[in-house]
């Protein structure tokens, strides 16, 4: 049933001591069960207001998690550049439907990628180098290198590939029509007026506690910190901090609950795009922000994850329910997870955690999508398993049975649980009828063999 925000008397039963004791207990319990150090939970009915963390920000100092840690968001940064390029569109310093290539000259060989493409990653970019080898370049390099005709993935404005280069040229842009660097440019048109204390990775200067992230010994359960890398020029994708109380702000502000960023920019950001299918990342994409169905509802938000941390954002704009969550180690997303099941018993409130696989009907070998895709430098390699059905590896890695359904999506399989995971999809080119792309975990590859 869909659920129905309730009342304002009602609403204040959400953060009852009752309530926020049961939360508290299911968050110090998860955290525990899920090998998480520390983690934060914000609760925003638009009425009332409930803010949880748990346990230790950095293994090493043994400094606690507290309502004001900020911890790596990793892709979550995205929203706030996207919401930057979108003010400077409300103020006629550009059009999100004119090419970038005009503000952008590492662009030219792609004047029909338009800045709504780079925001919605329909622009037919790939993801980009990583981050060790962006490291030893500079933007304008990274871009020349990798907005290609060449590298094209797909017609610009036609189907859907999350990039992090999209989101290097939207930092760069900003760059280009304000004169600022982009932390400057965020920190002034954005992070201040939210009321958000900036920090960012390799700030050594933050006014605010960090958390670091942690990877875990699976064998011993013991975690330690992991080192960020994330180049410079890649900050725009991926370089704030912030915590889930600032992340509850944002989240306020996306659904229409403030003005620090006119209505306009936040229904824009909110707006799905055609073309942007995301497959197993959400149902819809707008300038900047993931889309997720939940009952008659549609939320918007944005999930991250930096080295050792896993931050998620969801907000309602119908009701002005804000939920966000920051947790700093890997199994922080399955935590995430559970833990929006227990919001929905506890509270009422359905948060749309992650996509789960549905029902698809007939599972079917697909031969002919057997062969080697590339995403840029990445590959993609279908190959038959010991039982002929068909098998992912990625770059070289241990291969994963892949469930393949009429429909041409598809499942990955863990080998060792036996779950299904939302995997992606398969194309067909329109004229050939031959299977040319696959898209996994909202990445799309296109077909280099002659399989």
């Amino acid at each position: 049933m869909p659920y129905t925000v309730p009342t304002a008397p009602a609403r204040s039963e959400a953060s009852s001591p009752l309530i926020r004791q049961e939360l508290q207990d299911r968050l110090d319990t998860l955290a525990h069960q899920h090998r998480v150090p520390g983690a934060q939970l914000l609760l925003d009915t638009g009425t009332d207001l409930l803010t949880l963390h748990t346990g230790t920000a950095d293994v090493t100092t043994g400094a606690p998690f507290t309502d004001d840690t900020a911890v790596p968001l990793g892709s979550l940064t995205k929203p706030y550049t996207a919401a930057l390029v979108l003010l400077l569109a409300d103020d006629g310093d550009l059009d999100l439907d004119e090419s970038a290539a005009g503000h952008l000259p590492e662009l030219r060989e792609l004047p029909g990628v338009t800045i709504r493409h780079l925001l919605s990653h329909t622009a037919g970019l790939p993801t980009g180098p990583d981050s060790d080898t962006a490291a030893a370049t500079t933007g304008a390099r990274y871009l020349t290198a990798v907005c290609t005709a060449r590298d094209l993935l797909f017609a610009p404005g036609t189907d859907f590939s999350y990039s992090n280069a999209g989101y290097v040229a939207a930092g760069r842009l900003v760059e280009a029509v304000t004169g600022m660097p982009w932390h400057e440019a965020v920190r002034a048109l954005l992070l201040e007026p939210l009321g958000t204390v900036p920090a960012f990775l390799g700030d050594s200067g933050a006014h605010r506690p960090i958390a670091a992230g942690h990877a875990v010994n699976t064998a011993t359960g013991r975690a330690r910190p992991a080192r960020q890398n994330l180049a410079p020029l890649e900050a725009p994708a991926g370089a704030l901090l912030a915590s889930a109380q600032d992340l509850g702000v944002f989240g306020g502000v996306l659904a229409g609950r403030s003005d620090v960023l006119p209505p306009a920019v936040a229904k824009e950001m909110r707006r799905a795009e055609s073309a942007a299918r995301p497959g197993a990342l959400a149902d819809g994409w707008g300038p900047g922000l993931a889309l997720y169905r939940q009952d008659d509802r549609v939320w918007c938000g944005h999930d991250g994850n930096a080295q050792g941390t896993s931050c998620h954002l969801r907000a309602d704009p119908e009701s002005g329910v804000v939920v966000a969550f920051t947790g700093n180690a890997g199994g922080a997303t399955a935590l995430w997870r559970d833990l929006a099941d227990d919001l929905a018993r506890i509270t009422g409130v359905p948060v749309p955690a992650a996509l789960r696989p549905g029902d698809r009907g007939r599972r079917v070998t697909l031969p002919d999508c057997m062969g080697t895709y590339r995403n840029g430098d990445a590959v993609y390699r279908i190959a038959p398993g010991p039982d002929g059905s068909p098998t992912l590896s990625v770059d070289g890695d241990l291969p994963l049975p892949l469930v393949c359904y009429a429909d041409l999506s598809c499942d990955l399989l863990d080998p060792a649980t036996g779950r299904l995971e939302p995997g992606g999809r398969f194309r067909r080119d329109p004229r050939t009828g031959r299977v040319d792309r696959v898209q996994i975990s909202g990445r799309t590859a296109r077909r280099t063999d002659d399989g």
